[in-house]
């Protein structure tokens, strides 16, 4: 009866705890039709019990709408059976590793808000409620540093094909002077060739006159 009286009183002075993700509070940013896991481990006082329930609900964006029931566990999972969420969570937990995380398939923009995850574990039953604001987005939002390398990336290939076509032109020009001073040789070489005979003898002239 001591050893009754004093769990009894350490599952109040260690209630349950629960982790939502590496956060006691924390935002997930997914895209629109994506699957997101939504991650909520927990630590209690007492061995798990078969009695342990998991409980998982969701306040949306608008205040003004009710709170709905998302998933609920008690020695094995229970899908709703209507509402948003018919069809589209399933358990993805493990509670011998502490472990009541859950999927949402096919993410829809209605489901931005809160998604609560709260675990019972007789006789711990009075503990931290995790919490995960979930935020809905059309596509992946490129944080700076993404456009940081992106423009480096983008300015580095720039500087590659400015340089590339220098070269390539200094080359070819290159090669164009030195075509032409091939075709003026050639030219000059013909005409001399050309000219030859009428040279030796204006040069023989000159001679026989001395």
């Amino acid at each position: 009866n001591h050893s009754s009286s004093l769990l009894f009183l350490l599952s109040f002075l260690f209630p349950v705890e629960i982790y939502s993700l590496t956060q006691r509070d924390c935002e997930v940013v997914a895209v629109n039709g994506t699957n997101p896991r939504l991650k909520c481990t927990f630590s209690s006082s007492s061995p798990i019990s078969p009695l342990l329930s998991v409980t998982w609900n969701f306040q949306p964006e608008d205040l003004s709408r009710s709170t709905s029931t998302v998933f609920y566990y008690l020695k094995e999972p229970y899908t709703p059976s209507a509402g948003r969420f018919k069809g589209r969570v399933t358990w993805d937990g493990n509670i011998e590793r502490y472990d009541a995380s859950i999927i949402i398939w096919n993410l829809q923009p209605t489901d931005n808000g809160t998604f609560t995850c709260q675990v019972k574990n007789p006789r711990d039953i009075d503990g931290t409620i995790g919490e995960v604001r979930l935020r809905v987005v059309q596509k992946v939002n490129f944080s700076e540093i993404h456009f940081l390398a992106i423009a480096i990336g983008a300015a580095c290939g720039l500087m590659i094909i400015v340089v590339t076509v220098v070269i390539v032109c200094r080359h070819r020009r290159k090669k164009k002077q030195a075509k032409t001073i091939e075709v003026a040789d050639t030219e000059l070489s013909h005409k001399y060739e050309q000219l030859g005979p009428q040279t030796d003898v204006a040069l023989e002239e000159p001679s026989k006159k001395d």
